[in-house]
Parts: structure tokens; sequence; C-alpha cells
């Protein structure tokens, strides 16, 4: 009997002991879930697979990028508005015919001068061949009544021929050089249609929207109602401003060359510097409002053309300084940690998060400047 109670006293459960580690084991769980979120959802998926045989999912992570932006907030006035292209054409055809060749889709970079479609041009081939064709016989009828108009003028001149058969030879001459021009210009005139049987890129840029497909026919301006007339739009994506309608009564507090930051609904998290490149001369009278059109201080190709935006005009200052003028790298608030005693963030490389010590600075709108770190 003794040897069984002393082999039970062994498989009890030290409740004592579990209850003194159990403090010290949510701290550290705490302090994981603080610092590392993604590494607790993988363990705690690692734990659910291993009791039920099911892989839980990570936990999402939001991902942003640090963008550089003005030092002074605390905007004056916020407008909203649409990015627009300052630079933007619809490109079409000069001459009217049936599509054939279409080289770019949507989202092509394209260079000045590149063909980027072509229509039929069998026809204005044609037209060139025969034009040819009509030069080169008047130029054969020249030679002849240049022939022609020198015999005269010696038999005129010897007294075997009148001055009517000279006037007559002189005549045909000056008919035939004129036919020659006129053939001249009929070949240049196929020339030209023959090239505007081929689009080419107005200007570098990126096409927005294709409008016409390969055997559709295309006119000019729409010259017929079953006919196309832009074939792409093209668009210069290093012009891209944001048109903001301003209330006349705010209208005092805008000027050319103004300092603003830019905040795109698709990227709330990021804060473009930019300033008022123009204020339209001209009201709304229908919604008392003035355009004014804010241009961005560096590109970005995640910004896209009729992307709604917000624009936070900043106060003037009455002297500029170097430091209200020099825009600051910043991030969101949110993306800064805490991580024993320093600011840290955790930036993506080779598809892993790293920590890295970072020194903040102010507080700009929504987001911290970053000093020192990145």
């Amino acid at each position: 009997m003794d040897a069984k109670q002393a082999d039970l006293s062994a498989l009890r459960i030290n409740r004592a002991a579990e209850a003194a580690a159990a403090p010290s084991t949510l701290r550290h769980w705490r302090w994981l879930a603080i610092g590392f979120p993604t590494a607790v959802a993988v363990l705690l998926g690692a734990i659910l697979f291993r009791t039920t045989g099911v892989l839980a999912s990570a936990v999402p992570v939001r991902l942003t990028r640090a963008a550089f932006a003005s030092p002074r907030s605390g905007a004056v006035l916020v407008a909203s508005g649409y990015v627009v292209a300052q630079r933007k054409a619809a490109v079409a055809s000069k001459g009217t015919g049936r599509l054939v060749y279409l080289g770019v889709v949507e989202g092509d970079r394209v260079r000045a001068g590149q063909v980027i479609a072509r229509i039929e041009d069998s026809d204005i081939k044609a037209q060139l061949a025969q034009a040819q064709a009509s030069l080169d016989l008047s130029r054969a009828e020249l030679r002849d009544a240049e022939h022609s108009l020198a015999r005269e003028r010696l038999l005129l001149d010897s007294a075997f021929s009148s001055q009517a058969s000279y006037d007559a030879a002189e005549a045909r001459y000056q008919r035939v050089r004129a036919s020659i021009a006129i053939a001249q210009a009929a070949v240049q005139g196929a020339e030209v249609a023959l090239e505007n049987t081929v689009i080419r890129a107005p200007f570098d840029g990126t096409v927005l929207s294709k409008n016409a497909d390969v055997g559709e026919v295309v006119a000019p301006l729409a010259a017929s109602a079953f006919s196309k007339s832009a074939v792409v739009t093209i668009a210069d994506l290093r012009s891209l401003e944001v048109e903001a309608d301003v209330a006349e009564a705010n209208l005092e507090a805008i000027a050319p060359g103004q300092l603003c930051e830019i905040v795109l609904d698709a990227y709330p998290d990021v804060r473009y510097p930019g300033y008022v490149a123009k204020v339209v001369p001209t009201a709304d009278r229908a919604k008392a409002t003035v355009q004014v059109k804010v241009a961005f201080r560096s590109y970005d190709t995640r910004v896209l053309p009729e992307m709604s935006a917000k624009v936070h005009f900043l106060p003037r200052p009455a002297r500029r300084t170097g430091a209200d003028t020099q825009p600051v790298l910043v991030v969101p608030a949110s993306a800064v940690a805490e991580r024993n005693g320093r600011s840290v963030v955790y930036v993506v490389e080779g598809g892993r998060a790293v920590e890295v010590p970072v020194t903040v600075g102010r507080q700009v709108g929504t987001a911290v400047a970053i000093r020192e770190g990145l």
C-alpha cells in the first residue's frame, strides 16, 4: 500500500508551480503580441494545426510607403478635386480607312513619333503610283517640247518657218511645264495621304485607353456615324495635377506658388508635397467656385489620372526659411512602434519584415517625421 501511495503522489500535478509560472508566461506572450503580431499568428496557426489538423491563416499586414511632405502642418483650407493630366491627347487618324494594325494596349509607354496604328493603304498606294506615272509622262513630253521649240527657233532664224509655228511650239512647251508641276503636286499629295495612314504618338506618354480595334473603320473627328474617331488616348503622366474647386469666399487664402499637401483617397496615409501651379482666371457662376490647379513636386507611378484627392493648402509664412520649405521624410504615425524604449519601424526586405531603429521628429498631420534611420 505504501508503494502504491508513493506512485500516486508522483503523478500529482504541482498547481503551485504552475500558478507561479503563469504570470511570467502571460507577460511573455503580451510582449510578443505587441512586438511581433505576425510571429504570434504563425505560432498560433502551428498550435491549431497540431490540434485540429487545419492551418490557420496569418494576420493580414497593410503595407505603406514613406513619403516626403512639408514640415509645416495646419492647413488653412482643404479642397477636394481630381487628378488630371495637363498633357493629354486623343490620337486619331487624319484619313478614313479600316484599321489593319494596332500595336499598343492600355498601360503601354510610347515615345514621340512611335507607330501605334495603321489603316489600310492599298488605294493610297495605287493613287501614288498613278501620280508618279503621270509625272513620268509629263517629263517625257517636256523633253519632246524642248526639242520642238529648239527646232522651230532654228527654222525661224533661217526663215524656213513662220512666227506662228514658233509661238505654237513655245506655248506647248509652257503647257508641258505646267503639267509637270501638277503631276509633282499630285505625287506629293499621294505621299502625304500614304503617311496619314500611319498613326504615330504625338509625345512621350502612357496609353490610357484603346478606343478602336483592328477591322473597325476610323475617321478624323468621327466624320461618319459608323466610324471611330480617336484610336487611343495618350497622356503624359509627369504632367499630372490636381484640379480642385475652391469657394470664392476662400480664394483670398490661395496664391500661386503656395505650398500644399495632396492626399489621395487611394493612399490616405501618404501626403504628397505640392504647390499651387495656377489659379484659373474665371469663376463658375453656378457653383460660386474657382478652379485651382495644384502640381506635384515629385512623380509617383502610383498616381493615376481621375483619382480623387484632397488638397491641404498650407499657411503662407511672412518669411520663408529653409526649414519651412524643405520637405521631410514622413511615415504614418501608426507605423512607428516602441521597442525597449526606442522607436522602430518595420521595413520589408526580401519579403520579410525587418526591424529598423529610427529617430522621429515632429508630427506632420497624421504622419510623423523620420529624422534618422531610413
